[in-house]
């Protein structure tokens, strides 16, 4: 908080408190970086003070006002120096320029700002001077600088605490009229908007108080009238800052009688004249300067100042509810909107407040159509991509990335959350569904737009992303508030499930957007998941909210679907989408029924184990996984069910391998059917004809070859060493009516290996044969063992055989004798 003490011109402090959003200030900004040497600053006072001597206007005289002007940070304005410039605005002998009067009513400012005690009597000389400037000069030279280094240096000269009473009543009184009279100015030059608003800060600091209503009247006014200035969150800001510094200092002066004057006449009156944003800005800054007394001291009519503060806000949120009828997406009032913001920006600054249904209703508007307007965007982008526009203006959106409002999504996303946990039950639910309704239409609005996107305009996509990325943190937050205040014993396990599937609905609609790591995300999945993975039904209704086959596999219901050919596997939004449930369902699988298990997850199942990203094949692979190892009772349907699928499961993995397929999640699906189907399934004989056929196939690609690291097997292909691997393993997996078939197919693959590979393969199946201890087959495969590496010598001495007789028929046609034969 700002202490008057410390605050040498309130125009740059305000400038400073509005997010990073500069001001330029016309034609002699007072942050200005240019600076005049000590020996220019001489020379252009003694210019000054000869002009004025020869009672002739010298033209440069401009350029030494201008001089002064661009070292005003380091410029000192004494009694002598103030005095020659009030000479100079009331001096009749020469006709001033237009742009010599802003210049010089700000250097008197400057002088009565750095003035340890300026000179009463010269204080009242200037109050008449500029009294006169502005009854003759102003109506003929007027322009919007010079209304705002008017207004600036009344309301200082106001502010001196040694200055006459008399002499700050008249300062007060020609500053509001030049308010009421002269606004119009304000709009023609915005950027003189802080000057305006310091000049009004000092005047309501005034020691005395006879305009102080008046003046703050121009205050909450101004920005409704026709001509008036524009509103504008920036504005909106320096609003609320400038009312925090004026309410400071009146607490820390104990001025009792204007704090009652406020509290009653501004805050607790609500006239027809004040603009809504402009009265919620006014009620956070005296929020934000009661918290920081009250911290220091507690005064009772500071309690009094916050609640008619808070009454206040309460009251313009209960206006725009009643206006817009609640959260209607089609209210597109440009008035709404920015109240939506400054409501929003107005909680975020000013901390805790009590709760009221409207407030957080507000702030849900808030944050679903000002902060992350991403229905509005999309809608936006479909209908140019439709159009006959050939590029997107990206201006909008970028603007809105650098915004203020965008940068404190953070701390409005908390006090939001702040007012969800103190709200009833029916506030309560009514912006979860909001929420959760938002989430669905983030999914189908993205994944729309990002496959229409995705080769025009990928700049646009990212800073879409961007957004949409922050709107999936401000959901992690609010799901973890509504968990813990859901989720408990105060709640009816129905209820709880109902709040734990609609949270995991919703983050399956943003899990796209899910780049890191969050603990709220991470401490909310654990929670719902608990909460549903203990009830069939709860299981059921999360898992039926999973897109169907027709869905993932057609382009729905979009405009363009004859545009452009769809490709599942494109679609990154649904593909995470879909990952999200593959993920989640096997950790509640043993609750789930076989039959919805066949209808929704087996589709989807199988479609993606075909996907290219290995990340969700692999995934897919572990949900198959999960249900094979689900229900340990062979009795029910699950166990028909899961004989039923590994046909297909087979087929679909191995048609994909080596190119799709990852062997990790083929070789995982198939250690787990094999322990899990009953003894002497059709279905495992089905798996090992499959794999031992899949092999052939690679072992007949790879003789075709007749490539030499085939040959020697340690560079040979490895998805047939993988298939290979993966059957020797299944020998100790398999039960005992498998396992003489495996063992036969086994044997007929490893006959056809080269050498080496034969070599290999032999001593790993000893290794693990070795090292097993189940006692009932171990005996068999021994003998196996045995059988096969004699039939693997005695293949390896009919094919050195058959080469010797074939060296020797060779011989003999050429007229050639062996060595042996020689012998």
């Amino acid at each position: 908080m700002a202490r008057q003490t410390n605050t040498l011109f309130l125009e740059q402090w305000l400038r400073t408190n509005i997010g990073g959003i500069s001001y330029s200030v016309s034609g002699h900004s007072s942050l200005s970086t240019s600076s005049s040497s000590a020996r220019a600053i001489i020379q252009a006072w003694s210019e000054i003070r000869d002009s004025l001597q020869n009672q002739t206007f010298n033209p440069l005289i401009l350029q030494s006002l201008k001089t002064l002007l661009n070292s005003q940070a380091s410029l000192h304005v004494a009694d002598p120096q103030a005095k020659l410039l009030l000479s100079v605005l009331s001096s009749r002998s020469y006709d001033l320029p237009s742009e010599s009067y802003p210049i010089l009513l700000r250097l008197l400012y400057i002088w009565v700002r750095k003035s340890f005690r300026p000179s009463t009597v010269l204080i009242d000389s200037a109050v008449d001077v500029l009294s006169h400037v502005f009854a003759t000069e102003f109506g003929l030279k007027k322009s919007p600088s010079f209304l705002a280094e008017g207004i600036l240096i009344l309301g200082a000269i106001s502010f001196v605490p040694s200055v006459s009473e008399s002499s700050k009543i008249a300062c007060s009184e020609l500053l509001c009229r030049l308010l009421e009279e002269d606004y119009e100015l304000v709009r023609l030059g915005e950027e003189i908007i802080p000057d305006v608003l310091a000049g009004i800060g000092y005047a309501l600091s005034s020691s005395v108080d006879v305009h102080f209503v008046r003046v703050w009247d121009s205050l909450l006014g101004i920005w409704g009238k026709e001509d008036g200035p524009r509103s504008t969150v920036p504005t909106a800001l320096m609003i609320l800052h400038l009312v925090e510094w004026v309410v400071s200092g009146c607490i820390k002066s104990r001025s009792l009688k204007k704090i009652e004057a406020f509290s009653q006449q501004i805050l607790g009156t609500s006239k027809a004249s004040y603009v809504p944003f402009a009265l919620v800005m006014v009620a956070a800054g005296v929020l934000r300067a009661s918290r920081q007394a009250a911290n220091g001291q507690g005064l009772e009519f500071v309690s009094r100042l916050r609640i008619s503060a808070e009454d206040q806000i309460a009251f313009v949120a209960q206006q725009l509810i009643s206006e817009t009828k609640g959260f209607i997406n089609s209210d597109n009032d440009p008035a709404n909107s920015l109240l939506r913001q400054c409501l929003s920006l107005a909680l975020a600054r000013s901390g805790a407040v009590s709760f009221t249904a409207p407030v957080l209703l507000c702030l849900a508007s808030a944050l679903l159509r000002e902060i992350f307007p991403l229905s509005y965007l999309y809608m936006q982008i479909l209908q140019f991509i439709h159009s006959s526009r050939s590029e997107f203006d990206t201006n909008e959106i970028k603007r809105h990335l650098d915004s203020t409002l965008f940068k404190e999504a953070g701390v409005i996303t908390g006090v939001f959350c702040n007012q969800y946990v103190s709200a009833d039950d029916e506030s309560k639910s009514l912006v979860e569904s909001l929420i959760w309704d938002y989430c669905r239409d983030v999914y189908s609005g993205h994944r729309q737009v990002a496959l229409l996107l995705r080769e025009r305009n990928n700049e646009l996509l990212v800073d879409l992303e961007k957004i949409a990325e922050s709107a999936f943190l401000m959901v992690a937050v609010f799901a973890l508030a509504v968990t813990k205040q859901r989720l408990n014993s105060n709640f009816s396990r129905e209820i709880q499930r109902e709040k734990s599937v609609q949270i995991l609905v919703s983050f399956s609609c943003l899990e796209y957007f899910r780049r890191m790591r969050l603990p709220e995300y991470m401490d909310t999945i654990r929670r719902v998941v608990a909460c549903v993975q203990e009830n069939e039904s709860a299981c059921i209704s999360f898992v039926e909210s999973m897109p169907t086959y027709v869905d993932l596999t057609t382009w729905q219901d979009f405009s363009s679907k004859q545009k452009m050919g769809y490709e599942w596997s494109k679609d990154e939004v649904q593909t995470a989408r879909v990952l999200f449930y593959v993920r989640v369902i096997p950790t509640c699988i043993e609750r789930l029924p076989a039959h919805v298990f066949r209808r929704v997850v087996t589709p989807a199942m199988f479609l993606y184990m075909g996907h290219p990203n290995g990340k969700v094949a692999r995934a897919s692979h572990s949900m198959f996984v999960a249900f094979m190892s689900s229900g340990k009772d062979f009795k029910d349907e699950r166990v028909s069910l899961k004989e039923q699928l590994v046909f297909y499961y087979m087929q679909r993995s191995l048609e994909g391998y080596p190119d799709i397929t990852p062997f990790e999640g083929m070789a995982s699906g198939v250690a787990a059917l094999v322990r899990h189907l009953p003894a002497g399934s059709p279905a495992t004989f089905y798996c090992i004809h499959s794999l031992v056929n899949k092999a052939n196939n690679l072992l007949s690609d790879a003789n075709a070859l007749k490539a030499d690291d085939w040959k020697n097997w340690q560079g040979g292909p490895e998805p047939c060493k993988k298939i290979l691997e993966l059957l020797s393993r299944l020998i100790s997996l398999v039960d005992i009516q498998v396992l003489p078939t495996l063992m036969k197919s086994l044997a007929q693959l490893i006959i056809q290996l080269p050498k080496t590979g034969q070599t290999m393969v032999l001593n790993e199946l000893y290794a693990q044969v070795a090292e097993s201890d189940d006692v009932t087959r171990k005996p068999t495969l021994v003998s196996w063992l045995q059988s096969l590496s004699y039939l693997s010598s005695q293949a390896k001495m009919e094919v050195f055989t058959s080469k010797e007789r074939e060296g020797k028929e060779n011989s003999a046609s050429s007229g050639t004798v062996e060595p042996q034969a020689r012998l």
